[in-house]
């Protein structure tokens, strides 16, 4: 790709502004194609970091003000980001708070409040009982949390 492509008139303001907060993100290619990785560095000229083939992975060291563009390998046609055209990335500790869903916050306090036991007594569908008497999952919540911090491409 040529970096005309990435970088033309209204986008030339779009740049890297500095390295003081690292971050790390993992982007998935979720496209039905090959997608190349583009940091956009601090005068706004695009530097590829190679290509992600579908469903594979690119896990990278980068400062929330480094923008990235992903395009399709074969053709230079736009791929999005988590649906935008740019990706930022974010800080880590932004994510804390929307880790988990409704239910699980619900499932996590009745465990706290209620013993195993006692489980089957209350008067709550049997769907969530089954889902009370399940462990919590580490791996599962591991891979939550790092959906909250992959750039999906599309």
């Amino acid at each position: 790709m040529e970096e005309q492509e990435v970088v033309s008139g209204e986008n030339k303001a779009l740049r890297s502004l500095n390295a003081d907060v690292e971050t790390h993100v993992n982007f998935i290619n979720q496209s039905k194609q090959s997608a190349r990785a583009w940091w956009l560095d601090y005068s706004g000229h695009p530097v590829s970091y190679g290509d992600i083939r579908t469903d594979g992975l690119l896990r990278m060291d980068t400062f929330l003000t480094h923008p990235w563009v992903f395009r399709a390998s074969r053709n230079g046609a736009k791929l999005l980001a988590n649906q935008q055209d740019v990706y930022m990335p974010t800080a880590a500790t932004e994510y804390e708070e929307d880790v988990y869903s409704l239910q699980e916050c619900c499932l996590m306090l009745i465990r706290n409040l209620v013993e195993e036991e006692d489980y089957g007594r209350l008067d709550i569908p049997e769907s969530l009982k089954t889902d009370l008497r399940q462990r919590p999952d580490l791996l599962k919540e591991l891979g939550l949390i790092n959906r909250l911090r992959i750039g999906v491409l599309t």
